[in-house]
């Protein structure tokens, strides 16, 4: 009965969110993403089902994934949510889709043996209509972060219904087992961040430039506006400082070079000139950051300056050396953030005095790994 309830209500939001559906289409951001997921467009059903089914949210997730399929060594079905998550999943042995609206599941989802679903992507649909499919339902890299749990609690009652299907949970940390367990998970077991079993590569090797070289990685709107302004006091005492700026969204990249033309230094994009020349480069290209961070000497990391992101991973930097920078609200990667060490986690008005400070301090650096096999084991015994 509450399964009909859940698709009955689904339904009615659909209907009232199609003309903003219909207008997000339209967006850059969106425009392969809405389509597919909202009116199934190039969207279609697996035409020849595998064993196991993934479903990632975005870009993080879809990258956690290649360890775990390096050495599973068989094609799996993947399903996200993000156009960036997507084009991630599609560099895999796999077939690849955009999950569904919950609306659409029942009549889209085929018959796997297991479903396996990273972090927080709570889909009540998706879990109930696999698990009357006859698949056993696995969460993997699970996790409640400080910000959401008290929201989970107050749902508490939905996500006992939502757990019923799940068959086994694989957790970040022993908080969120208790988190978990506390919102009706059964069979919770703590392996740790799959992310530390990421091997970090770069894609191309690139020169170190002259001077000291800070990178703002996976800034959002607003950061770099902070950094900016940072960065033109730290200038005028380290006179040979340039300022690479990683956006974390493509269809940002014209505001962000709007805002560093007005530094009055010397700008440019990373499209049109392919050097580090310049006193301020904006990177506008995808796949290029950590080719960025082996080149340069402190990482200011964006996602943590803001209150409702929840910071980015900080083991990419470490890995090349950087000295890392970051803001506080890093609740999404506090596990992460807690195998890095040498971190400074300041508020925007201290960035300046981070910059200065970094001198004297030493590269971060990771120093905590993951027993990789022990959870790919766990999961083929469910498969």
């Amino acid at each position: 009965m509450f399964g009909f309830i859940y698709f009955f209500l689904s339904v009615v939001l659909y209907i009232i969110a199609l003309p903003l559906l219909i207008y997000l289409s339209f967006k850059e951001k969106y425009k392969e993403s809405i389509p597919a997921r909202f009116f199934l467009k190039n969207n279609p059903k697996f035409s020849k089902p595998n064993d196991i089914w993934f479903h990632v949210c975005s870009l993080g997730e879809a990258r956690a994934l290649k360890p775990l399929l390096d050495r599973l060594n068989t094609e799996v079905d993947i399903t996200t949510i993000t156009h960036t998550g997507y084009a991630e999943a599609k560099k895999y042995k796999a077939q690849v889709r955009y999950l569904p609206y919950e609306t659409f599941i029942p009549f889209w989802a085929t018959k796997h043996k297991l479903l396996v679903v990273l972090e927080a992507e709570f889909w009540y649909m998706l879990f109930a209509v696999l698990h009357k499919k006859g698949a056993k339902v696995v969460l993997l890299n699970a996790r409640i972060s400080d910000k959401s749990s008290k929201k989970y609690q107050k749902m508490a009652w939905f996500y006992k219904k939502l757990f019923a299907f799940v068959d086994l949970v694989l957790a970040q940390s022993e908080i969120d087992k208790a988190r978990l367990e506390a919102l009706g998970a059964k069979n919770v077991v703590v392996v740790g961040n799959i992310k530390l079993a990421q091997k970090i590569v770069k894609t191309k090797e690139y020169p170190k430039p002259s001077g000291e070289i800070i990178v703002a990685g996976s800034t959002h709107e607003g950061e770099e506006k902070v950094v900016l302004e940072a960065f033109l006091k730290y200038k005028k005492i380290q006179k040979d400082a340039k300022l690479i700026v990683v956006p974390r969204h493509p269809e940002r990249f014209e505001s962000v070079y709007e805002l560093l033309q007005t530094s009055g230094l010397d700008v440019k994009r990373w499209s049109e000139v392919q050097n580090f020349d310049a006193d301020i480069i904006l990177v506008d290209a995808m796949g290029e950051l950590n080719n960025i961070y082996a080149i340069s000497d402190i990482a200011i990391l964006g996602g943590a300056f803001r209150e409702d992101v929840g910071g980015h991973n900080p083991l990419e930097p470490a890995h090349f050396g950087c000295k890392i920078i970051t803001g506080k609200h890093f609740f999404h990667q506090k596990e992460l953030f807690r195998y890095t060490h040498h971190v400074q986690y300041v508020e925007t008005d201290e960035i300046l005095k981070a910059l200065q400070n970094a001198k004297d301090l030493p590269p971060s650096q990771v120093d905590e790994t993951i027993d990789i096999e022990t959870v790919i084991q766990r999961i083929q015994s469910y498969a």
